[in-house]
């Protein structure tokens, strides 16, 4: 009870004062390392921002640490003139919007089935599910497929591949297993409501928490993908934006590369492909970056309920 009484809260925060010794180092270590994992995470972000509006040189002699040094808008101005660059930031929201909501298509209902009681030989099935999390037929089998299938260059292949995540249909499974009340569902059998009904009426407006969580898995999945891209894509108005940030990159170290050893006439010409690959980098790098930054706000009251309750237990 001695530490009961201790636990006082205002405004929903348990005051210092009340704590004990133990307690204050624990709770100012806690912060410290909260503090010390929230700046590594925000360095980089920061510093691929900074890079994009600061002379390449400064960047690549490492003078630029965190805030712009040399102030210029080059890079941006590169990424408004490369026109690939355009065609895929529309490719890749083409794959992250559909290839998402396809998956919530077959995830979301596969999740529910796999969740209800009723279902018969389900542990079999769902063990099925799980043998793919670790063993598949590897790249070549799998490129003969879509060969033999006719599906190589088309855009329809991304979208198949990886159509359900075992992972993320473990986690909704368990999910709508610990949140809908499996007596709701029978009395809605009771008062005649198909299966059917029961899901479009009385899970899915509950499964909002799941669904967002869902969306940003799947979501950022597609929009950070690119080596499906490579393997299946040879038309480059197809490829998505992170296909041509590689091009970009390859570009940049072919160069960097090429210096050596070559003539002194060919030097300058590599040198200011190098600094205008390094500024598009990291220009289209806060470009891919900021759809995702933007999208996050809007899901995150959902997120951690949904992966808070989807974890509990599977």
């Amino acid at each position: 009870m001695g530490a009961e009484n201790r636990w006082k809260s205002y405004g929903g925060r348990r005051k210092m004062s009340t704590l004990n010794l133990s307690d204050k180092i624990f709770v100012f270590a806690n912060h410290m390392f909260l503090i010390f994992v929230f700046l590594m995470t925000l360095y980089p972000l920061l510093f691929v921002l900074s890079a994009s509006v600061s002379e390449p040189a400064s960047v690549t002699k490492g003078e630029m640490l965190l805030f712009p040094v040399g102030f210029t808008m080059e890079g941006y101005r590169h990424l408004l003139k490369y026109k690939d660059i355009w065609s895929g930031y529309g490719n890749a929201f083409f794959y992250t919007i559909t290839g998402t909501f396809l998956n919530l298509l077959v995830t979301i209902p596969a999740a529910y089935a796999l969740s209800r009681k009723d279902l018969r030989y389900r542990g079999m099935i769902l063990g099925l599910f799980v043998f793919t999390m670790y063993f598949s037929g590897g790249l070549i089998p799998t490129y003969l497929n879509m060969k033999s299938f006719g599906l190589l260059d088309k855009r329809t292949a991304i979208l198949i591949l990886g159509l359900v995540s075992p992972y993320n249909l473990i986690v909704a499974r368990t999910f709508f297993g610990n949140t809908i009340p499996w007596e709701l569902q029978e009395a809605a059998r009771i008062d005649g409501a198909s299966n059917l009904t029961i899901f479009l009426r009385i899970v899915l407006p509950l499964s909002k928490p799941i669904m967002a969580v869902m969306v940003l898995y799947y979501g950022v999945s597609h929009w950070n993908s690119y080596f499906t891209e490579m393997i299946y894509l040879r038309d480059r108005s197809k490829w998505p934006l992170q296909l041509f940030l590689r091009e970009i990159l390859a570009q940049g170290q072919m160069a960097a590369a090429s210096i050596e050893g070559a003539d002194a006439q060919s030097v300058q010409a590599l040198m200011q492909q190098q600094d205008t690959a390094n500024l598009l980098k990291y220009a289209v790098m806060v470009a891919a970056i900021l759809p995702m930054m933007v999208l996050y706000p809007f899901l995150q009251k959902f997120f951690a309920k949904g992966v808070m309750i989807g974890s509990i237990k599977g």
